[in-house]
């Protein structure tokens, strides 16, 4: 006979499962999973990485942006996305930055079976290598959400997968001031752990072309501004 005391102990055993299954699949810097890549531990070591695009309304202007700094960085690229505007791809390619695969539509793929978390993956990293020409190692999953078989499929395709340290929420309409003001949180937070900064910023948005982000680029150009002392690296510095 199943008492009372067991039930409840059975249901706690339970949430807790839930939870940590939870905490795998979102939390950015869990390795439940499977590894990610966060940062490395040079606190002055800043990466700053870009979701959603490539977005005409916004792209050009932030390559711009980098470009008059003489800093490189990390485009996650929708794969739909990078169908419709293959020269823009190219550009961010041609400029020097890394471009890592976001998937072809955005989906949530935990919640995907291992044959379309395969084609997502496949597909946007296939379109990306033949636009630019060079070989894609580097994914990030969407919304940072994964679970064992995203990671190995990833793996598998011969990518390492990264989450952030630092995401503002400038997916939201937010001024610059306020996206500076999250990131400066951020980067104090990880120097007082002595891990550098994975900064995810957007230049798109998953719902198409055309969203402005242009808040971001505008608290980009602050934020390399304000910390000449930094050495600003794409992904590859930490493999």
């Amino acid at each position: 006979m199943t008492t009372p005391e067991a039930i409840a102990a059975t249901a706690t055993l339970a949430a807790a499962a839930a939870g940590a299954a939870a905490y795998a699949s979102m939390w950015p810097a869990s390795q439940l999973f499977g590894a990610v890549v966060t940062a490395a531990k040079d606190p002055n070591q800043f990466a700053l990485t870009y979701d959603d695009g490539p977005n005409p309304a916004v792209t050009p202007h932030l390559l711009d942006v980098l470009a008059a700094r003489n800093v490189k960085a990390t485009f996650f690229l929708i794969g739909n996305f990078v169908r419709q505007e293959p020269e823009l791809t190219r550009e961010l390619a041609r400029q020097g930055h890394l471009v890592g695969c976001h998937t072809m539509t955005h989906p949530h793929l935990p919640f995907c079976g291992a044959a379309r978390i395969r084609q997502e993956l496949a597909d946007c990293q296939s379109l990306i290598e033949d636009t630019i020409g060079k070989p894609v190692t580097w994914f990030r999953p969407p919304f940072g959400q994964r679970r064992p078989a995203v990671l190995r499929i990833a793996r598998e395709l011969g990518m390492a997968s990264t989450t952030w340290n630092i995401i503002v929420g400038d997916w939201n309409p937010i001024p610059a001031e306020t996206i500076l003001a999250r990131i400066e949180r951020g980067v104090a937070r990880n120097r007082a752990h002595g891990r550098g900064s994975n900064i995810c910023l957007h230049d798109g948005g998953q719902g198409g072309l055309g969203q402005t982000r242009m808040p971001s680029v505008e608290a980009t150009r602050r934020l390399i501004e304000a910390h000449p002392e930094a050495g600003w690296v794409t992904l590859d510095a930490w493999r």
